[in-house]
């Protein structure tokens, strides 16, 4: 079992940052609804926490690339929401190209067994 989490552990490390601002397309939300949401969408696969999100929420704002409020509730303290910035709705664009490439190319290389490959 530990061995899952180490992989996805490295994995997720460069992809952070990419994963938030996807969630972030939709809408805004606070820290933890984006962890929730990236386990929502990945089915339970992805898993951030505390010590991976927020690090990376704190440079996506200083690049710009999301912005955040304060969200007052009506019950419980107010929360921070981050917002997706246009400059970082460029960059998701960017960010998703460059991962579809690069996905494929893996997938080219470990995608196919021998006897799949056309003759």
């Amino acid at each position: 079992m530990a061995r899952r989490s180490d992989e996805q552990g490295e994995l997720l490390k460069g992809n952070t940052p990419t994963l938030i601002l996807a969630v972030l397309e939709s809408g805004p939300r606070h820290g933890y609804a984006i962890a929730r949401e990236i386990e929502r969408r990945s089915d339970d696969a992805l898993k951030l926490g505390e010590g991976s999100l927020y690090p990376a929420l704190h440079a996506l704002e200083r690049d710009g690339l999301v912005t955040s409020g304060w969200e007052v509730q009506a019950s419980g303290p107010a929360r921070k929401v981050y917002v997706l910035t246009e400059a970082g709705s460029a960059e998701l664009t960017k960010r998703a190209r460059s991962w579809r490439r690069f996905a494929d190319a893996i997938d080219g290389v470990i995608g196919r067994r021998p006897h799949e490959q056309p003759a």
